[in-house]
């Protein structure tokens, strides 16, 4: 491998994404409808476990700013008025139930419970004695690293841990941060420092400058 980019990521998941995969499991196989794994064979779907589950990652892929810009406390039906009996349904309480909803029909459960697992038990430097600067030094590659200023998924600062490690390896490495509002949800956006940043890069692999 001759280039790498490394776009909104760590070395390893903190304390806090795991855990939060953890719900998002639990929330699936609480679905009675996931009957321990074998739903196909069931002829069934743990869709509500699933659409939970996606609610509470789609939630960790936003910044607090982006919800309030985007949702606020606006209400989509009801009324917050004393005198009212109308049940109320916030706009950022629909969103999450449409996320839900669409995930569930579309992503299939136990796939789900594999990829989180991945994330959870993946570390980079676990096989040079949790040193990745050992770990990067046998790398080849060159390598862009990008974080987001809001991502508290994957903060800035886990990016800059990679950057320092492949520094210490004596690795060729560029580190940009981007500011962005959106949180994690940043990465898949057109922010033109964003886009500016990987089109310099690649057009640099592409006339073989990197």
């Amino acid at each position: 491998i001759r280039y790498c980019l490394v776009i909104a990521s760590a070395l390893d998941l903190s304390a806090q994404n795991i855990a939060f995969n953890e719900i998002a499991r639990q929330a699936i196989q609480a679905d009675p409808e996931f009957h321990g794994g074998y739903y196909q064979s069931h002829q069934t779907n743990p869709a509500q476990g699933l659409a939970l589950a996606r609610m509470v990652g789609h939630v960790t892929y936003l910044s607090d700013d982006a919800m309030a810009q985007k949702f606020g406390r606006d209400i989509r039906s009801g009324s917050l008025a004393a005198n009212s009996d109308d049940a109320i349904e916030f706009q950022v309480e629909s969103y999450l139930r449409y996320q839900g909803s669409q995930f569930s029909t579309n992503f299939d459960a136990n796939t789900y419970i594999l990829m989180t697992r991945a994330l959870d038990y993946f570390d980079l430097a676990a096989n040079w004695n949790g040193d990745p600067v050992a770990a990067f030094a046998t790398t080849q590659a060159q390598f862009l690293v990008v974080s987001f200023s809001t991502d508290w998924r994957f903060p800035p600062r886990r990016s800059v841990e990679i950057t320092n490690a492949l520094i210490a390896a004596d690795r060729p490495v560029s580190y940009a941060e981007i500011e962005a509002n959106e949180g994690h949800d940043a990465f898949l956006l057109p922010i033109p420092r964003y886009h500016a940043v990987l089109s310099a890069y690649l057009q640099r692999i592409e006339v073989g400058s990197v």
